[in-house]
């Protein structure tokens, strides 16, 4: 029997996600309708570097969901939320004044579900932190944002109520907020981070680095029920991720990587595989279970170092920027489905 981490807590986090993620969609649509009303030259170009975030940090989201593997639908009153908020950016009942301030408490909101979601996870697991750590890029931006959003409205609410413009200094104080944020915060949550997506590298990296710390986690523990709920996590990535390396990633990098070195990955997984459901079948009170993680966890490692040198080595020198990270919306959306069925496939057999 494989059990879960946690089922309620992560739930609830997985839930948060989509809330997030209809939320992220909403601000696109809107900056994106922004830039179609916006006669000010200024004003427009600070909506387009939000819309070109955001429409990043939607990826990013998708990535964290993906990789927290829990996959949820949003609460019926965020969708609902939602679509009223869309019929008023649509209509004229508004002014552009007025739809602007609304996307501020939109930013804002998403602030604070990121925030949220990185403080649970704090104590839900280290698994969990690892899965959602890109958010924090996420947080910042969207922290940046309302400062920017501020200035914004204070331009268009002066320009509605008087028709002249407002002292244009605010946008030097609206920068010097940014500045302070920026250097109390921003370098712990954007080392790293560029304004490009995240390639196959990046994601794999992610998917290892997450598996570590399960198996560290398990070993550490001595409770028979936290054992085997460390396992089933362990069990459900590893089988996600490498279904998805064998449909997506491995066919792509047979030309170049070379047909021994690749059917080598193969047959690791395969054996990886065999060993999962073997250690599926044991009593985790009992030292074997234990031994047989060991043993799994050696075979894993190995099968990364292998993929974190010469495989990506290989994919660094044989493609592109752009295609390596198409690859990596290609591996994400097939390990996507493959969670999807594993999640309905334990629901029915109500493991």
């Amino acid at each position: 029997m494989v059990s879960t981490l946690d089922d309620a807590k992560r739930n609830a986090i997985a839930v948060k996600l989509a809330d997030a993620k209809i939320i992220q969609q909403l601000l696109i649509e809107n900056e994106e309708r922004f830039l179609r009303e916006s006669t000010d030259g200024e004003i427009s170009n600070r909506i387009r570097d939000f819309l070109e975030d955001d429409r990043k940090n939607l990826g990013i989201l998708e990535t964290v969901m993906v990789q927290y593997g829990v996959q949820k639908e949003p609460r019926q009153t965020v969708r609902e939320m939602v679509d009223t908020i869309r019929q008023l950016m649509q209509g004229s009942e508004l002014s552009f004044y007025e739809k602007v301030s609304q996307h501020e408490l939109l930013k804002h909101q998403q602030v604070m579900s990121g925030l949220l979601v990185h403080k649970a996870a704090q104590k839900v697991g280290a698994d969990v932190m690892a899965a959602i750590g890109p958010l924090n890029t996420v947080n910042f931006e969207n922290r940046a944002h309302q400062e920017q959003l501020k200035g914004i409205l204070e331009i268009l609410g002066v320009r509605e109520l008087t028709g002249q413009d407002a002292d244009q200094g605010i946008w030097s104080r609206v920068q010097d907020a940014i500045a302070a944020f920026s250097g109390a915060v921003g370098s712990a949550v954007t080392q790293g981070s560029d304004k490009q997506d995240m390639n196959i590298q990046d994601v794999l990296r992610m998917d290892h680095n997450k598996v570590n710390i399960l198996f560290t986690e398990l070993q550490q523990s001595n409770n028979p029920q936290k054992i085997q709920e460390y396992f089933g996590q362990i069990y459900k990535d590893l089988t996600a991720h490498a279904e998805a390396e064998e449909e997506v990633l491995y066919p792509r990098i047979r030309s170049f990587y070379g047909e021994g070195d690749t059917q080598e990955l193969y047959d690791e997984q395969a054996e990886m595989k065999r060993m999962l459901e073997q250690i599926k079948a044991l009593n985790p009170s009992t030292p074997e279970f234990k031994d047989r993680v060991r043993q799994l966890a050696d075979i894993v490692m190995d099968h990364v170092r292998q993929e974190e040198s010469t495989m990506f080595a290989a994919i660094r020198n044989n493609l592109s920027s752009d295609q390596t990270e198409q690859l990596a919306t290609q591996f994400k959306a097939a390990k996507n489905k493959i969670q999807q069925r594993l999640g309905s496939q334990a629901t029915g057999a109500g493991v």
